[in-house]
């Protein structure tokens, strides 16, 4: 590959206190809990809103915010649920079927009054980095290149892209670095919900009948499904795009292109195959690419599976949470199914019961002033499939905004701040901390 060296002179368009790479839930969460603390936060954002996979990614559903008993996202996760619910953002009234228009409104509203100054169009390119401590940040807006100086940085990209850029150490995917495959979510009109939800038959019987007729182009056995976001509205979680590399740009259109090809076949399966679907038309397809698995950056602690398993407790515990194992599988086949199902029934918590989250995944090794939170976190890849979901994010998120906060105030590393402030500050703030006193 050739390469070329390129040297520009760009303005600095921002100096603040803390800036965020990422407006998906660890982004906002991390954002807004740093801003209420007093210190000034830029956060930059490369597409149009605020939400990441829960909006521009029309994932249809949170998934968990509690172990059944208690509410794991405490804090800024059930701030964002009862406002997204109080504007009619969720399906039904209570539940946690997302209304993706309604919940990009909250989020910019609660960014806005708050004071949190925000780009969209605005991709972080680069870093400038020094024995371990970052110092700008480089973006690359509509306007063009410009950096953004900082004491402290957050990446909540998801892809752990800001650490990276900073040297972190990552892994990816299995130990054949096969990572699960993404989703291209859709929505779709014209669904007659009362009949699809009391009369659908066995989703699995009915695509052994599509497979024979040769509906689909691939046999993939593991669909999701459609869940209810409005009155005739369904969110599809739908399809699979096989061996796609969240972090290159080859693959990813490769995917989004597969995942386009597709949706055709899965409106003919449900209207054909399934019952209250007949009338369906589809509406959109999301803009961003739902990916489940990229980068885990290496952090002076891995959280695993033992540790979920053993509901794990730790002195620097900043949450808990609980949902399954969910490691979707990396091929399309029956036995590749039949394997996720098994795992997937192994590794759940039974009621009332979490796993703890310490504050050392949320700090690169070999990094000083930077943070991570969302799906990117240190863990082995067993954990990072529960933990990726939002209210998982909004945890780490929320975490390594207080974290900075502290950063910032007493001119400290990210291993040099006080424990027992961080977490007192959290639980002041409403997380989940049953074990910090």
């Amino acid at each position: 590959m050739a390469h070329l060296v390129y040297t520009k002179k760009i303005p600095v368009k921002y100096q603040v206190d803390l800036f965020v790479a990422g407006g998906g839930p660890a982004g906002v969460a991390a954002a807004m809990t740093a801003v209420r603390q007093g210190v000034s936060v830029y956060l930059a954002e490369a597409h149009t809103c605020m939400g990441g996979m829960g909006t521009a990614g029309l994932v249809p559903v949170f998934m968990t915010f509690t172990d059944g008993e208690n509410f794991l996202a405490g804090g800024f996760g059930r701030e964002l649920l009862t406002l997204l619910q109080k504007a009619g953002g969720t399906v039904p009234e209570e539940g946690t079927g997302i209304r993706a228009e309604v919940l990009k409104r909250v989020y910019e509203e609660l960014l806005e009054k708050n004071g949190v100054r925000f780009t969209y169009h605005t991709k972080l390119v680069d870093v400038v980095v020094n024995n371990g401590v970052v110092s700008e940040a480089i973006c690359d807006g509509k306007a063009g290149l410009f950096g953004v100086k900082a004491k402290v940085f957050i990446d909540g990209t998801g892809d752990g892209d800001l650490a990276v850029f900073a040297g972190a150490e990552y892994e990816k995917g299995d130990e054949t670095g096969a990572m699960m495959p993404g989703t291209l979510c859709s929505v779709w009109s014209g669904i007659d919900w009362a009949r699809a939800d009391l009369k659908a038959p066995n989703k699995v019987a009915q695509l052994e009948k599509a497979f024979k007729d040769n509906v689909f182009s691939l046999q993939d056995w593991h669909v999701s499904g459609i869940w209810q976001v409005g009155k005739t509205l369904g969110g599809g979680n739908i399809g699979h795009t096989f061996h796609v590399d969240g972090t290159d740009e080859e693959s990813l259109t490769k995917a989004y292109i597969w995942g386009r090809k597709i949706t055709p076949e899965f409106e003919r399966f449900y209207k054909e195959y399934m019952v209250g679907y007949e009338g369906m038309e589809l509406v959109t397809t999301g803009s961003l690419l739902g990916i489940r698995e990229s980068r885990r950056i290496k952090g002076d602690y891995t959280l695993s599976l033992e540790d979920f398993k053993s509901c794990a407790i730790f002195d620097d515990e900043i949450g808990r949470y609980s949902y399954p194992v969910d490691i979707h599988p990396l091929q399309p086949t029956r036995e590749a199914y039949d394997g996720f199902l098994k795992e997937i029934r192994s590794f759940v918590l039974p009621k009332g019961e979490s796993y703890g989250i310490p504050y050392r995944i949320l700090t690169p090794s070999g990094l000083k002033n930077v943070l991570v939170g969302g799906r990117c976190v240190s863990t082995d890849r067993y954990v990072q499939s529960s933990i990726r979901v939002m209210p998982g994010c909004y945890i780490t998120g929320q975490a390594a905004g207080m974290a900075a906060s502290l950063m910032i105030k007493e001119g400290k590393d990210s291993r040099e701040i006080d424990m027992r402030k961080l977490l007192k500050n959290l639980k002041d703030v409403g997380a989940y901390l049953p074990h910090f006193s």
